[in-house]
């Protein structure tokens, strides 16, 4: 998180008080640079958002952020909902999460904006047991079913279960982290997984299947920051936005790497890696949020309110209409990050 927050406008007066204005002019790096001492910029990554591994890899937000004297604190988010968590607590100022688990956290009153996207994925899936009898959707009614609340397999999941002519109350849900999800499965302490990816490919090398899939389930990756970090510190959200538009040009440019990266993160075999780099991840995506991610969360919207995550429409209405903000996005520009 950003402690000490930042005092240049201070810093400035003081300054011109003494030296005149020209020569305010002249050292207002340094300046900026003493003013940030200490600072730092509390960030997330996770193995289902690529662009933060790489970003965390090559170190290009470190060294750029170092430059104006702020240090970089990375934080794992092992799910959205851990994300979300650490956002509300002012653990980390930026985090990644899927759309709908932003919606989901603003709806509820957390204080997040989404400021840019950072893939189009297909990372959840339903999955089953390599010796499953399982074939369709509804053939989950009276099962226990593995999900973790508050991410976009968990609403996968609701809105699959929709589709089919079920709900929640026709399964035994367990509410699972991702990881213990995979697990259960695979020891079979449950029928099936609302599952995530990477996790949900290395699963399917160990012979487990997906047995319903759609895209127009999943949502956006969303990356999301503190509201007072973007009041207080907007040219550190313009940093932020700034390197993971070079992290998209070089995972664009780099996917066998860009695989390379995420299997040695997350553990994976680099076939696996690959499937969820090339197959599943569309990284490739405008950073500004559009009308088409927020279409995509107006139709989850009723979702998160009938299953009692929200309390009511309006508060979904309300965080819709305010979620955005992509002031940084629309000036997004790479270029002003060095590094190779």
């Amino acid at each position: 998180m950003l402690s000490n927050r930042f005092t240049r406008r201070t810093a400035l007066s003081a300054a011109a008080l003494l030296l005149g204005t020209s020569a305010l002019a002249g050292c207002a790096g340094e300046n900026a640079t003493a003013a940030n001492a200490d600072k730092t910029l509390s960030i997330d990554f996770a193995t289902y958002n690529p662009l933060s591994l790489v970003l965390k890899e090559k170190g290009w937000l470190d060294e750029a952020a170092k430059e104006s004297g702020v240090s970089v604190e990375w934080i794992q988010s092992a799910g959205s909902n851990k994300a979300n968590e650490a956002l509300r607590a002012d653990a980390i100022d930026v985090g990644s999460t899927a759309g709908s688990a932003a919606l989901l956290a603003r709806s509820n009153g957390s204080p997040i904006k989404t400021i840019a996207l950072y893939s189009q994925p297909e990372w959840a899936a339903l999955v089953i047991g390599k010796d499953s009898k399982i074939s369709s959707v509804k053939d989950l009614k009276g099962k226990t079913v593995a999900a973790t609340k508050g991410t976009d397999p968990y609403f996968f999941l609701l809105q699959s279960l929709e589709e089919a002519g079920l709900s929640e109350d026709d399964i035994k849900l367990q509410n699972l982290q991702h990881a213990d999800g995979r697990t259960a499965l695979a020891n079979g302490s449950i029928d099936a997984w609302s599952g995530l990816d990477p996790i949900m490919a290395a699963a399917e090398e160990d012979g487990a299947s997906l047995v319903y899939r759609n895209l127009d389930f999943n949502t956006y990756g969303a990356l999301n920051a503190r509201e007072d970090f973007i009041e207080e510190s907007p040219e550190l959200a313009q940093l932020v936005v700034d390197s993971y538009e070079k992290a998209r040009a070089w995972a664009t440019e780099n996917p066998e790497e860009t695989a390379e990266i995420l299997a040695d993160v997350a553990g994976l075999e680099p076939e696996v890696a690959t499937t969820v780099i090339e197959e599943r991840s569309n990284l490739d995506v405008p950073a500004a949020p559009s009308e088409k991610y927020t279409s995509v969360l107006l139709n989850i919207g009723p979702t998160l309110v009938a299953s009692g995550d929200v309390s009511k429409q309006e508060s979904v209405d309300e965080a819709l209409a305010t979620l955005v903000d992509d002031q940084f996005a629309t000036q997004a520009d790479a270029t002003k990050i060095s590094g190779e």
